[in-house]
């Protein structure tokens, strides 16, 4: 294998693939902007806003903070997702509580309860055991 035959095509792979990440954020970007104009117009049309809208409108803003978050940085913090779980979750807690037996929604809290849980030990284990954003070799970004 020649070396620098091989860097130059990982640096068109990961090029390339940078191209499809950009565009699969942007795509979710502009859905979520679209289904958010979609749940607005839904509250204009039913002259109400229920707590169920907010929680869903909140949804999205995650899902907006989540990409903006991505752009800048380039990593995605695993917390973002969880939290978009906890808010869905709560969501449906309150959507479906009237419908949900005793069992189930113990299930939904218990998982609630988990996903905060697993925040609080990433959040912990960053602030507690920092890493290195750089390779042991350089202290300066590749």
């Amino acid at each position: 294998m020649n070396p620098a035959k091989d860097r130059i095509l990982s640096r068109l792979a990961l090029n390339v693939l940078g191209v499809f990440e950009t565009i699969g954020l942007l795509v979710i970007t502009l859905a979520t902007l679209l289904a958010g104009v979609f749940e607005v117009k839904v509250m204009i049309t039913a002259g109400t806003v229920t707590l169920a809208d907010l929680l869903l409108l909140f949804l999205y803003l995650e899902i907006f903070a989540m990409v903006g978050v991505y752009f800048r940085s380039g990593q995605l913090p695993v917390r973002f997702p969880i939290y978009i779980a906890i808010v869905a979750l709560a969501r449906y807690l309150v959507l479906d509580m009237k419908s949900l037996d005793d069992w189930r929604m113990l299930g939904v809290t218990a998982s609630i309860l988990l996903l905060t849980i697993a925040v609080l030990v990433i959040r912990y284990g960053h602030t507690r055991f920092p890493y290195n954003e750089y390779p042991k070799d350089s202290d300066t970004p590749p």
